[in-house]
């Protein structure tokens, strides 16, 4: 018996992180002491009150049930005040948040809910590789749009209306933007709302980084008219120390989540109830939780720019979100050649921005997902490299 993959999955290639991870294990094994300076996971667990409630709900003896496909009340109100008290934003509880397991879940449901096959998808590059991918398996069409250094990497929504846009329906948008760490301006968010109204196009902001080494968070919802044109996905794996817990929220209008939940409620059973009552603790944590987060982070992105610096690699310095986004020298052919060097040489994974599309494989970028002190052994480890290098030539 022959039962071949699907046309649909045929062209999807296995997560990068995924292959590398492999490889990373493999060179472990061999004794290789790497340090992992690629993925964006939080190292740290979340606040002692969100594991206390996780585990005085997990205790009960109700609560082990199937739960609502819509999410249970109490989480998407905690979600809706979250939302007014952040963002000064107002979202109703009962219609207009749709919580998931994990924001990333969304991208899917979005695309299965609103693509059919020919549609197009306006998708940023670099940005994050799942958008693509979720377009693929929905039967859509990719259509890259570029981001580019020289515009502070924002779309070019000019040029974007000159195009032929008919057969566009969604647009991916993601701001605080990964892998960059550029911020959207304020003039920004009111051309993109006007954009996907006059061309009927849903935008769709993918919105993890708000609360990271950002002082402005903002959701696409505090543009007067947005809700009739846009989406919005949230998360607490970055902003709350919870990537494993898999939590997330769609925001937006009821006209868009009543669509949703008709491929979601095929798709999962709801979240575990002790996980859900967890959140709402997590998301009505106040400013120190926020603060000493930042706190930490600063101090890791400073030692991560003193890794750029030593690399001989240009970056900006009001970078937001969990990396440090950084040009390479002209010395190396792209962000892959040096990855290498440094994984192969230095014991240090750096991500090549290539992964990330056809505009950033110039760039590399390095997590600071990881205590202070493994940072800085991996500068130390790199300035040797270098002079090894340079005693060497």
């Amino acid at each position: 018996m022959k039962v071949r993959p699907s046309k649909r999955i045929s062209g999807i290639k296995e997560y990068y992180f995924s292959r590398k991870l492999k490889e990373i294990a493999r060179l472990k094994a061999e004794g290789k002491p790497i340090i992992n300076l690629g993925i964006g996971s939080p190292d740290q667990p979340p606040h002692p009150a969100v594991r206390e409630m996780l585990t005085r709900e997990a205790a009960k003896v109700e609560g082990h049930g199937y739960q609502s496909y819509y999410g249970i009340p109490d989480l998407r109100k905690a979600f809706s005040e979250w939302y007014m008290d952040r963002y000064g934003v107002s979202v109703n509880p009962d219609t207009e948040v749709l919580p998931l397991i994990g924001s990333k879940e969304g991208i899917m449901h979005i695309s299965m809910s609103f693509l059919d096959p020919g549609d197009e998808v306006l998708v940023p590059d670099p940005g994050y590789p799942t958008y693509q991918s979720a377009t693929l398996l929905a039967s859509g069409t990719n259509r890259l749009y570029s981001l580019t250094s020289d515009n502070g990497w924002l779309p070019d929504l000019r040029q974007l209306r000159r195009e032929d846009l008919t057969r566009v329906r969604l647009m991916w948008v993601n701001y605080p933007h990964m892998p960059t760490g550029a911020q959207a301006t304020p003039s920004f968010w009111e051309d993109l709302v006007a954009f996907g109204e006059a061309n009927e196009i849903l935008i769709c902001h993918d919105n993890p980084y708000s609360f990271i080494l950002n002082p402005n968070p903002k959701s696409i919802f505090s543009v007067p008219g947005a809700k009739d044109c846009c989406l919005e996905l949230n998360s607490l794996s970055k902003s709350h120390n919870m990537a494993g817990w898999r939590i997330g929220a769609i925001v937006g209008g009821d006209q868009f989540l009543s669509e949703i939940i008709k491929f979601k409620s095929n798709m999962d059973s709801g979240m575990f109830r002790a996980s859900q009552l967890a959140a709402v603790t997590a998301l009505d944590l106040g400013d120190k939780w926020y603060d000493q987060l930042n706190e930490m982070y600063r101090k890791r992105k400073n030692i991560a720019y003193q890794i750029l610096e030593e690399l001989e690699c240009e970056y900006e310095e009001d970078q937001a979100g969990l990396f440090a986004w950084g040009k390479v020298p002209s010395a190396y052919k792209d962000g892959y050649a040096l990855s290498d060097e440094l994984l192969y040489k230095a014991n240090v994974f750096i991500t090549p921005g290539g992964i990330f599309g056809e505009q950033g494989e110039k760039y590399i970028r390095i997590s600071i997902c990881l205590e202070a002190e493994q940072l800085e052994k991996s500068r130390k480890r790199i300035q040797e490299l270098i002079e090894t290098k340079n005693e060497v030539s």
